[in-house]
């Protein structure tokens, strides 16, 4: 098989995840594949993530336009009548009922960073339906103006990854360089619940570990942890935000992301801990390993 069909070959079976494994009821993204114990649960960031997906699949040809439409109605039912925590989605809801489900003790409400996915696909879908659809775009927007962003700011300098009902606001402040970068831009674009520019100038840019400038394997890294971190740093904020030509304030967005990339290509080729497959097989990331999900990356043990 030529590699452009082979390459086609794996997007058309990988999109069967959102759309013949998603939940029956919702629509919406399953946390996991290949544990019952995960079956009814569904996350939202993924399920934004999977509407970019079925808008490529339908505009390749790889599933019916009409069964996308369809699905989307079916995600938009679920969370209009879902419980949200300041406009905000949680980490995991139910697939049949759309009731919270706790990520962690604490965490049992809003989730801003996996809001932000959610609505970095749906804002994606609203634009694509926009023409044909505009029902459902409506719909979409009257979700995205809902969420209080503005809300999960303590104080003007701190954009907060958590807040629950029965907990407040939990300690995780989004600080540091991660995949965070979307809930402010998002959160700064509102158009009906802002956050202030403190939460990105001093909250984000001037916290700990948001700026690095030292070298791995000759690669200079402009920000993040030491060797890059997991290579969803990469990935999920750029999924909607187009880093080419994104410079602010010294920082080159598509420079970091290319250098994080190279990073993690090296270390695998380099294989310092003689791990099998490594070189060949590349681009350390969260996913199930050999003892459960992690969190996978050049600084991480058993990397």
């Amino acid at each position: 098989m030529r590699t452009a069909a082979l390459l086609d070959r794996i997007q058309s079976e990988t999109l069967r995840y959102f759309t013949e494994f998603a939940h029956p009821v919702s629509g919406m993204a399953r946390e996991r594949y290949g544990d019952d114990r995960w079956l009814d649960t569904v996350t939202t960031g993924g399920t934004g993530f999977g509407l970019m997906a079925l808008i490529v699949g339908a505009e390749r040809g790889f599933v019916p336009r009409d069964a996308v439409l369809a699905q989307i109605d079916r995600i938009l039912a679920h969370l209009e009548a879902a419980p949200r925590h300041r406009g905000a989605f949680p980490h995991w809801m139910h697939g049949a009922t759309g009731a919270t489900i706790a990520f962690s003790p604490h965490d049992d409400g809003g989730d801003i960073v996996e809001t932000a996915f959610l609505m970095m696909g749906l804002l994606t879908a609203r634009q694509w339906l926009a023409p044909f659809a505009p029902a459902l775009a409506a719909r979409i927007q009257a979700l995205w103006w809902a969420v209080d962003w503005a809300g999960f700011c303590p104080t003007p300098d701190r954009l907060h990854w958590h807040w629950s009902p029965n907990h407040g606001f939990g300690r995780l402040a989004l600080m540091g360089w991660h995949e965070g970068l979307i809930a402010f831009v998002l959160a700064a674009g509102s158009p009906t619940h802002p956050i202030a520019p403190e939460a990105y100038q001093q909250g984000w840019k001037q916290s700990p570990g948001f700026r690095n400038g030292q070298s791995w394997h000759r690669i200079r890294l402009p920000l993040g942890p030491a060797l890059g971190g997991p290579l969803f740093f990469s990935h999920y904020s750029f999924l909607g935000l187009d880093p080419r030509g994104l410079v602010e304030d010294g920082i080159d967005y598509f420079a970091q992301n290319r250098a994080q990339t190279r990073i993690n290509h090296a270390h695998c080729v380099e294989n310092p801990g003689k791990f099998k497959g490594y070189g060949t097989f590349w681009g350390l990331t969260a996913c199930d390993g050999p003892d459960g999900y992690g969190a996978f990356s050049p600084r991480t043990t058993g990397a």
